[in-house]
Order: structure tokens, then C-alpha cells, then sequence
């Protein structure tokens, strides 16, 4: 059973940085894509990030590029998105996805394991 548990989430002022953290169980994950998705009130579920376990890519949507960096430590078994220069319109709830294989894919359908989610306010 795997299980996905974030944390970090909270308010925060424009402009200032949070840490998203994902603890990943119940698997050998070291054949996974873990992903970063999130979604704001009346909007659909939309992709932030992903990395594979192995950590040797990752992918970014175009509206974080270059104010997140996605990354993830083995020993701990836990990922995280560390988010930096945020902008009101990254309100959300942040959900971490998980899916075997190697092929990173931007699509909410494409990934079988999800978190609870944790929410992300951003005040101008």
C-alpha cells in the first residue's frame, strides 16, 4: 500500500519561499515518477512538477520554472518542492503524486498514488 503524507504547507507573503515535503512508504520507489501537482478553488488539477526517483530528470511546468526546484532524498524516502519568489496566483492545495515507471508525464490521470494535499496561500 503506498502511502504519500505532504507537509509544509501554509501562508505566506509575496515574494517569500515554503518547503513542500512528501513522505513515500509502502514501496521500493527507486522505479517511480513522483509529481507535484495543485489546484485552486473552481479550477482543475493542474502539473507543477516531477522528478524521477532516480533523480537523474525533472520537469517543470512553465509558470514555476525557475522559482521551483523539485528534488527528493533516497535515504529519507521523502521528495520536496522548495518554492521561491511566490505570486498570489500559486494559491492551491499542493497534492504529490506517485507513479511506477520511468516516463515522466504531466497528466493527473497518469498517476495512481496520491497525498491528502496541503494548502498553499499566497497574500499580496
Amino acid at each position: 500500500q503506498v502511502q504519500l503524507v505532504e507537509s509544509g504547507g501554509g501562508l505566506v507573503q509575496a515574494g517569500g519561499s515554503l518547503r513542500l515535503s512528501c513522505a513515500a512508504s509502502g514501496r521500493t520507489f527507486s522505479s517511480y515518477v513522483m509529481g507535484w501537482f495543485r489546484q485552486a478553488p473552481g479550477k482543475e488539477r493542474e502539473f507543477v512538477a516531477a522528478i524521477r526517483w532516480s533523480g537523474d530528470s525533472t520537469y517543470y511546468a512553465d509558470s514555476v520554472k525557475g522559482r521551483f526546484t523539485f528534488s527528493r532524498d533516497n535515504a529519507k524516502n521523502t521528495v520536496a518542492l522548495q518554492m521561491n519568489s511566490l505570486k498570489p496566483e500559486d494559491t492551491a492545495v499542493y497534492y504529490c503524486a506517485a507513479r511506477s515507471g520511468v516516463v515522466i508525464t504531466t497528466t493527473p490521470v497518469s498517476y495512481a498514488y496520491w497525498g491528502q494535499g496541503t494548502q498553499v496561500t499566497v497574500s499580496s
